[in-house]
């Protein structure tokens, strides 16, 4: 396994670092990547000795741009284009060794040597560091058998990985993470201390483990890092609501399926189909509150009515304790609340007021739904699955039928709330939003035709028998 050739901007770089007489290493996931053949565009740089000088002789003879200096940790962030490859985000450091007290993620930091540096790594395939200096350019320095751990596809520690995880506990994210990108598999070890460890991930800032976790559900196959992080009890720890929905519960020989791991399922045939992070977050989150509404009764079996309506309110909850960005929260609430609209569709004679219910409330996002419709079909019978998939056409072909015949694909209501106050002279409030939603459900259920005049006609008409009613 040998590395790629090198982008010029880092031989730029070990030219640079050969006039200031300093030694400069490529070093973690840029090196691993080149040897997988893997993209990567960002860049950290090892020096043995003060990298902030010589960050600062890069930004002035490389035309660096967006320099940012962190005195305290001995770190410069900047970013610079290669000719060929494009922009890189580089960040130098200087060579380190760290302890840590067990209370604290937060080390205490002094300046190491270069075998210092990458004992400290959190796994061996991330603990390389390649010579950018003219003399031994492009040789790797491979004190740990990573490479060979690449190629056994393997996730081991430089140290004991209790005392790796202890460092920083957002390692045990990390692997997970890893696992799912780079489809490796932790040893038997390294899981185990994940286990001993879990709880020691409380002491992670939540902003940290969220984005572990994002970019555990954006790999090519999510449920292996979810899986890690539910075998090892992390799942628990930072997102009970979603352990919770394992296990499977008999009664009177009735039992019903793992919910956590069709879930899991789902989130993986959502990915094969799109890269959008909050369609897979929904996927994960869809029957969030099963659990929760989980009844058996001898004749209907397992029920879990309502789980819908429950589930926007615990992704509320789970979205503000992981501190997720609440923009895309109404979009995620949206597909829980959707999901299992389309399958009663699938199963009867369609009406056309039927679909453009649907249509009204996914509005934009219909596609998206009914992908993660198509997702939560993970039966194992494959005439099931035929069936099903063919109901879903049916659906979809009448979509596209009552969408055409009267161009509600991407709805919007043909009156506004500003037009009705603007009609009627009245002000804003409750009587303009249910003029509105009255207008909106007429036109819905095909009672008016989906266009501006008959609207207009009809919002009139409603306001005439409210001040009917009233003078009565």
């Amino acid at each position: 396994m040998k590395p790629a050739s090198l982008p010029e901007i880092l031989c730029q770089i070990g030219d640079l670092a050969d006039k200031s007489g300093l030694y400069c290493y490529l070093v973690g996931g840029y090196v691993r990547d080149m040897l997988m053949q893997r993209p990567c565009t960002d860049i950290d740089i090892m020096i043995i000795g003060d990298p902030v000088p010589f960050a600062k002789t890069i930004l002035d003879q490389l035309n660096g741009r967006n320099f940012v200096l962190f005195e305290r940790f001995r770190t410069a962030q900047l970013e610079l284009s290669d000719p060929l490859q494009g922009p890189f985000k580089v960040e130098l450091v200087g060579a380190r060794k760290e302890s840590y007290n067990s209370d604290s993620r937060k080390p205490v930091t002094l300046i190491g040597t270069l075998e210092d540096d990458l004992l400290r790594r959190d796994f061996t395939i991330n603990a390389l560091a390649l010579v950018l200096n003219s003399e031994g350019r492009n040789q790797i320095i491979d004190n740990f058998s990573g490479i060979k751990d690449i190629e056994a596809k393997i996730l081991k520690t430089p140290l004991d990985p209790e005392q790796t995880f202890s460092d920083d506990p957002l390692r045990m994210m990390r692997t997970a993470r890893f696992a799912a990108q780079l489809d490796f598999k932790p040893l038997p070890e390294v899981i185990d201390a994940m286990k001993v460890m879990r709880d020691r991930v409380h002491i992670v800032s939540m902003e940290r483990v969220s984005n572990e976790f994002f970019k555990i559900m954006l790999s090519p196959r999510p449920s292996i890092g979810l899986t890690i992080l539910y075998e090892t009890g992390l799942l628990k720890e930072i997102m009970p609501e979603v352990a919770a929905m394992a296990g499977i519960e008999q009664i009177d020989g009735m039992g019903h399926k793992d919910t956590l791991f069709h879930t899991f399922q789902v989130v993986d045939n959502v990915a094969t189909q799109s890269a959008n992070l909050w369609l897979r977050v929904a996927a994960l989150l869809h029957d969030i509150a099963k659990p929760a509404t989980k009844r058996f009764s001898k004749n209907a079996g397992w029920t879990f009515h309502g789980h819908d309506a429950i589930g926007i309110k615990i992704v509320s909850k789970i979205f503000r304790y992981m501190r997720w960005p609440l923009d895309p929260l109404g979009y995620v609430q949206k597909m829980v609340r959707l999901h299992h609209r389309p399958i009663p569709l699938s199963k009867e004679e369609i009406s056309d007021s039927a679909i453009r219910r649907l249509m009204f409330d996914a509005g934009e996002d219909l596609q998206d739904l009914m992908n993660l419709c198509r997702a939560d079909v993970t039966s194992k019978n494959p005439r099931k699955v035929s069936r099903i998939m063919s109901n879903f056409n049916h659906v979809e072909a009448k979509i596209a039928e009552v969408g055409e015949k009267d161009q509600l694909a991407k709805w919007r209501p043909p009156v506004s709330g500003e037009d009705i106050m603007n009609l009627l002279t009245l002000p804003e409030g409750k009587m303009v939003g249910m003029i509105k939603k009255r207008m909106e459900n007429a036109v819905i259920d095909g009672l008016i035709p989906y266009n501006r005049e008959a609207a207009l006609d009809y919002v009139r008409l409603i306001f005439q028998e409210i001040a009917n009613t009233e003078t009565r």
